[in-house]
């Protein structure tokens, strides 16, 4: 029998295997999109080039990392909640790309994958910011 603080976080009652499963949906889509990057990259004769595409696809995982660990506890739920919608549209969008022949240029993809990963998970964290506060107050008096 398992009891409620054996799979509860002592910090705000999230389940721990909510915060596992996003660690890992983390991972594995960070190793997974920096994979796809560098292979699709892989006839660039700019390395550096091909480091930074692979800096900027690995950036937005590394935000929910960071974000999650600096947030609120109400926050942390939705940004756990987000990690593997991040994770499989990113390898979703980055697995046509990198099989097509090597002529055609799939940067628009790399390019834009992060921007919308980064636009989501800034929507995430205001919006459990903001939900977190409750409404405004309104002074009884005026």
């Amino acid at each position: 029998m398992t009891t409620r603080a054996s799979w509860v976080q002592p910090d705000g009652g999230l389940p721990r295997s909510l915060r596992a499963g996003a660690l890992i949906a983390v991972v594995a889509g960070a190793a997974g999109s920096v994979g796809l990057t560098l292979y699709a990259g892989r006839h660039n004769p700019s390395r550096l080039l091909v480091a930074l595409f692979a800096i900027w696809v690995l950036s937005p995982f590394i935000a929910v990392i960071i974000a999650s660990r600096q947030s609120s506890a109400f926050a942390r739920g939705p940004l756990y909640g987000v990690s593997p919608i991040l994770t499989v549209g990113s390898l979703a969008m980055y697995l046509h790309p990198a099989w097509r022949p090597s002529g055609s240029g799939p940067a628009f993809v790399f390019l834009v994958v992060p921007l919308v990963s980064w636009l989501l998970i800034a929507i995430v964290v205001v919006t459990a910011t903001l939900v977190s506060r409750g409404p405004p107050r309104r002074d009884a008096g005026a």
